[in-house]
């Protein structure tokens, strides 16, 4: 890497994450271009603005050796992006780099694993956070986001704000569902957030600002899972297709 590489390469790294904000993309998206520019921006020593077919068919032979397709189409939709709002310049087809389409069906965890699974989770925050995404078919994010006032009794439902293609929708709450989430909400004591970080621990959750990390949740589950001997693939949000106990 030289100096002068980086140089030219830095002033245009902000560029495509301001257009990126202005076209809407979700910050996971932002994220992951973000991610692929600077991953490309190292491995071509800062010089991106003219990469050749060879080039770039060199680069993704490479990372398929220790990543899946996901990340090289990751990065090819980051450099595009880059290419198209940042260089002004056509993006160029390439033959040879075709990712395969495939559409996987995850693995559906039995009710007697899933029950293990909830029961094993010490921490009740993370626990009930797992049935909620599991019994109201949720997202990770969807679920994390929630908030007190957004468990609607009453109507025995709750909404999803800002979901896939910042689209809001109304799920059905069951009363099982609502009974765990009574049980957890005095227990932390938050006077907003549905499931407050616990950064500081359990007394400091009811002054938290943000809600569980979002790596945190998957991880603990992997743990679950892993100490259970759960051999089924699990699909991420890791949760999605877990079934409640009854």
């Amino acid at each position: 890497m030289t100096a002068s590489s980086e140089s030219q390469f830095k002033p245009n790294y902000p560029t495509p994450l301001k257009h990126l904000k202005l076209k809407g993309r979700q910050p996971k998206t932002i994220e992951a271009y973000a991610r692929a520019i600077r991953h490309l921006g190292a491995y071509f020593d800062h010089h991106i603005d003219d990469l050749s077919e060879q080039q770039l068919t060199d680069y993704c032979t490479e990372l398929l050796e220790s990543h899946s397709w996901s990340a090289v189409k990751l990065d090819l939709y980051g450099l595009k992006f880059y290419s198209t709002h940042v260089l002004h310049k056509p993006w160029m087809t390439m033959a040879l780099i075709k990712p395969p389409k495939t559409q996987r069906r995850p693995d559906i965890v039995t009710i007697a694993a899933a029950k293990w699974l909830f029961r094993a989770t010490l921490t009740l925050s993370y626990r009930v956070c797992y049935f909620i995404l599991s019994s109201l078919g949720l997202r990770l994010g969807e679920g994390r986001r929630l908030e007190v006032d957004d468990m609607d009794a009453h109507r025995q439902r709750v909404p999803s704000r800002d979901a896939k293609g910042h689209q809001d929708r109304f799920v059905p709450l069951p009363q099982a569902t609502l009974d765990r989430l009574r049980r957890c909400g005095p227990v932390h004591r938050h006077p907003v957030l549905l499931f407050p970080n616990r950064h500081g621990g359990l007394k400091a959750a009811r002054y938290a600002t943000t809600p569980l990390d979002r790596g945190g949740v998957p991880t603990t589950l992997r743990q679950g899972v892993a100490d259970g001997g759960i051999t089924k693939r699990l699909p991420h949000p890791v949760c999605a297709t877990v079934m409640p106990p009854t």
